[in-house]
């Protein structure tokens, strides 16, 4: 059993938590050992400051925010000394494929066209949607998974984005698009398409 603030949680479920831990900073950084150690910073803080958990949220949600911004503290070092604004051959490739979809008036060719999700909340709500969904993120290129999870799970605004990671307003757009069309058709073809999200 492990100790915060007024109560103690069940070593299981610590690791449990733990191992959420790792697979979001494995998502966000793409590097084991930094995903390890930024970890393991997020949990000893959490531990040396249980004394200031209220109990007003859920403790994984409160652990979680502390990681959220021990991540954050690091992409904004690594960004100090990284050219994310150069894309890769994959990502080149990836604006060549998604430029084959659209017609010259900038319409879906027919079919190109996305498919009918259905009920998108309820796929939502199961643990295996999520589990195909950190999968397409996994196979984005690094820099485009970088800047949508900066925006969408890290909570930056576009414009903190830009600044963290040396990017115009304009190539920040685009790589969000990119990463979007990316994660529609991954899902479409592994998760909606398959009828999974019946399962």
């Amino acid at each position: 059993m492990s100790s915060f603030a007024n109560f103690q949680i069940d070593d299981g479920l610590l690791e449990d938590i733990r191992r959420d831990m790792m697979k979001f900073a494995r998502l966000q950084l793409r590097d084991e050992a930094q995903a390890e150690d930024v970890v393991q910073e997020a949990l000893v803080a959490a531990l040396d400051n249980s004394r200031t958990f209220a109990g007003r949220s859920a403790l994984k949600t409160w652990i979680f925010a502390i990681l959220k911004n021990k991540i954050v503290d690091l992409i904004r070092l690594q960004a100090r000394t990284t050219n994310i604004s150069s894309l890769s051959a994959e990502e080149e490739n990836m604006d060549q494929t998604f430029e084959s979809l659209f017609k010259t008036n900038a319409h879906w060719l027919p079919d190109a066209r996305p498919n009918d999700w259905g009920n998108p909340e309820e796929s939502l709500r199961e643990k295996r949607f999520w589990d195909v969904f950190d999968a397409c993120l996994r196979h984005l290129p690094e820099n485009t998974a970088r800047v949508f999870m900066m925006r969408e799970f890290l909570e930056f605004d576009t414009a903190e984005v830009c600044r963290e990671l040396s990017l115009t307003t304009s190539n920040c757009h685009v790589i969000l698009h990119r990463a979007r069309n990316g994660l529609r058709h991954c899902l479409e073809a592994n998760w909606f398409s398959t009828g999974e999200q019946r399962c």
